[in-house]
């Protein structure tokens, strides 16, 4: 084991051991189940660790590890992919898990886990994307008919580089590669709310569903009638964590 792990804070996490540490200056957390899978399989929340986290819990209790890193306020921007495989290689390194991660992206969690994805699909076995933001024109942006977040879209836009004029054209956002998820074969399981007036499902996970449907790629989309961005998942999370067993 990791010294790191050996010497972090212990903590309960739903009845499972939780272990809080420091990792290149920023807060990481390894929740480990009670009987671990023999290739130790693990699911990585990008985002809101502990919210509406019903597939995370059934996850732990199917074997999964769950982690965590900390690095909020960069909106899945290269530089937090950098930090990602960081945290990546020390989790498969020193902490010997399995080669392939499931990352679970709820919100703004879909900028980081699909660009770390598109970066990495080598390294990725499964997406799980909850009212999951695609385009940051939609959110934070709200150029589209969505309510979008002033402040947030201020800092989105110095993290990629951008200004207000420049991220018209930008290019480079998840849905803006959504073809090539599709083809990598990374199979996608989609829960989102009809009625979401944060992120619309039309301008994010709709889109990413039409294309993976065109490609024939493996998805499963979950879409709750009436249904704003909150709250996330189901509370009878079985055919998520179902589907995401089966990658």
């Amino acid at each position: 084991m990791s010294e790191l792990f050996d010497n972090a804070e212990i903590k309960d996490y739903n009845g499972f051991e939780l272990r809080e540490f420091e990792f290149l200056g920023r807060r990481a957390d390894i929740i480990s189940p009670a009987c671990p899978t023999p290739d130790k399989k693990w699911i990585w929340r990008a985002e809101f660790l502990g919210a509406f986290d019903y597939a995370d819990i059934e996850m732990l209790k199917r074997g999964y590890y769950l982690v965590y890193y900390r690095i909020s306020n960069l909106y899945g921007c290269p530089k937090a992919v950098s930090y990602m495989k960081d945290f990546y290689d020390f989790l498969t390194g020193e902490m010997h898990f399995d080669t392939k991660t499931i990352l679970f992206g709820f919100s703004r969690g879909g900028l980081y886990s699909v660009n770390f994805a598109l970066k990495y699909p080598e390294l990725v076995r499964a997406l799980y994307l909850d009212a999951p933001v695609l385009d940051i024109k939609s959110w934070p942006g709200g150029l589209g008919v969505g309510l979008g977040a002033e402040r947030e879209y201020e800092e989105c836009l110095e993290c990629y580089g951008l200004d207000r004029s420049t991220a018209l054209s930008f290019k480079d956002n998840p849905i803006d590669n959504a073809e090539k998820l599709a083809v990598s074969g990374i199979p996608v399981v989609i829960v989102a709310g009809d009625s979401d007036a944060d992120v619309p499902h039309r301008e994010n996970a709709q889109l990413l569903y039409d294309i993976y449907m065109k490609n024939g790629a493996k998805i499963l989309y979950i879409l709750k009638k009436g249904c704003d961005h909150h709250p996330h998942s189901l509370e009878d999370p079985t055919q998520i964590c179902d589907f995401l067993a089966s990658c």
